[in-house]
């Protein structure tokens, strides 16, 4: 007990390697960006079902009912990766269960581009959302895994601006071409990431846990440059996974235990808010929403991409600035205000009141929403999701949260329409209640970790109970 004791110790006081930060390197920098190609196929994925609704329901003859099962079987697919998210990226490594998520979401997209009936459709749909889910968990946790701690935070968010890039160039390109072609459009990432896996490197810390020391330290080397002093940040990670070994790997239900309680509570609230906040419901039916409120969908949809965009750089280049909790507070906060004005806005148009305002209420609604989600509430529980769980219980307890919400977006995405059909300002009125308690949850609940290692975290945050096994 007295060797982890003072393990754990020495995560807290260790100074931090390279100064005041190491610097982002070219190798750094491609692998982040080969990485997010799978981030790109997922916003794609996501961004795919507002723009080919009409041209799919007329082309195949498909009933609402038959659409959202379309629509939301994603979200199935993904809950089964996710499911085996952990397992896979801890058995295959982090390059490959990118790898395998790619040929997935390959598959999918031909099955969409080649269907002529619905089934296919729904079994290609299927496909992409089992990738995906499994893209969901391990990207983020890759370049967690890779950059340096004083610039984690910014490229793990650029995991949530290329899913937004992915959901706009969807949305722009759906308005003028069909929907078969805009599958083919979505396959081509995936070829283009199995490619860059290639030239990139595996985690370390990954490396690690397997015991491939000199591995390890031949990745962190090419990760900080030729020349960095890696000694201090190779010597934390292996004082890391030998204080954790000594814990022994996780099983499924071991992560209910009292030591991981916060990181978990942390870690599943955060999904839950951020689903159930009503993100997918805009992103999958953006289009049927415009057309509801009386307003342009082609304008909305540009007006959606014109602010999506730099609001998520926004969140990119502030991440590592403000820190994470502040972000995520005020990002929460907008997307209560949007989803309220959103809520007015179908209000006034049932009462009749105020015709001519409604419809642009219902655009500003949904500009907000997502101008404010995309600032931190896209891509910060990912973030944290990355930071906080240690590597003993990394997949069990990644693989969990990442279910957690794909559930909340099954269940969301698939419910929209007809929450809709019984109460269109409910429908958004409940969502802003939501969106209003998630401030409150970040401000009670989620700790910072801005500036900070993950072995640090990790140490802070299961320090009582890792001291008295």
């Amino acid at each position: 007990m007295e060797s982890k004791d003072a393990a754990v110790e020495s995560l807290l006081v260790n100074r931090s390697y390279g100064g005041s930060g190491s610097p982002a390197t070219g190798v750094v920098v491609l692998s982040t960006l080969v990485a997010v190609c799978g981030s790109y196929v997922y916003g794609s994925a996501v961004g795919f079902s507002s723009p080919a609704q009409c041209g799919m329901m007329d082309d195949l003859g498909l009933s609402l009912e038959e659409y959202s099962v379309f629509g939301s079987i994603l979200t199935i697919g993904a809950m089964v990766g996710a499911v085996m998210s952990g397992k896979i990226a801890d058995r295959l490594g982090r390059r490959g269960s990118m790898a395998l998520s790619q040929v997935f979401c390959f598959l999918g997209w031909i099955a969409i581009l080649y269907s002529e009936v619905s089934w296919l459709l729904d079994a290609g749909r299927l496909l992409i959302g089992y990738g995906i889910g499994v893209i969901s968990y391990v990207v983020p946790v890759y370049i967690a895994e890779i950059t340096p701690k004083n610039l984690r935070g910014a490229f793990t968010t650029v995991n949530q601006l290329m899913i937004a890039i992915g959901i706009s160039v969807m949305w722009l390109v759906g308005i003028v071409i069909p929907w078969h072609t805009l599958a083919f459009i979505g396959a081509i990432p995936c070829l283009l990431q199995l490619l860059g896996l290639f030239f990139i490197p595996e985690s370390p810390r990954w490396l690690a846990k397997k015991g491939r020391w000199k591995d390890c330290e031949y990745s962190l080397q090419q990760l900080r440059g030729k020349f960095s002093e890696i000694s201090e940040e190779a010597a934390e990670i292996r004082d890391n996974i030998e204080t954790h070994n000594q814990l022994s790997e996780a099983r499924v239900f071991d992560i209910f235990q009292q030591q991981y309680a916060k990181s978990l509570i942390v870690g599943v609230g955060l999904m839950v808010f951020q689903q159930f906040g009503g993100v997918n419901a805009i992103a999958f039916y953006a289009n049927s929403i415009f057309t509801s409120a009386g307003f342009s969908s082609s304008i909305g949809s540009i007006a959606l991409v014109i602010v999506q965009i730099p609001c998520t750089i926004l969140g990119v280049l502030l991440m590592d600035v403000s820190g994470r909790r502040p972000l995520l507070m005020m990002s929460a906060a907008g997307t209560c205000l949007g989803c309220l004005l959103l809520g007015t806005s179908f209000l006034l148009q049932d009462l009749q009141l105020y015709e001519g305002l409604s419809p642009f209420l219902a655009l500003v609604g949904v500009l907000v929403f997502k101008g404010f989600y995309s600032l931190g509430m896209g891509g910060i529980p990912w973030v944290i999701m990355s930071e906080i769980f240690p590597m003993n219980i990394k997949s069990s307890a990644g693989s969990l949260v990442t279910v957690v919400n794909w559930f909340g977006s099954w269940v969301v995405s698939y419910s929209f329409n007809f929450l809709m059909v019984y109460s269109t300002e409910g429908t958004f009125f409940m969502f802003s209640s939501i969106c209003c308690l998630t401030v409150l949850f970040v401000a009670k609940v989620v700790p910072e970790t801005k500036g900070r290692t993950l072995e640090e975290i990790h140490a802070s945050m299961n320090l009582l109970t890792v001291s008295t096994r």
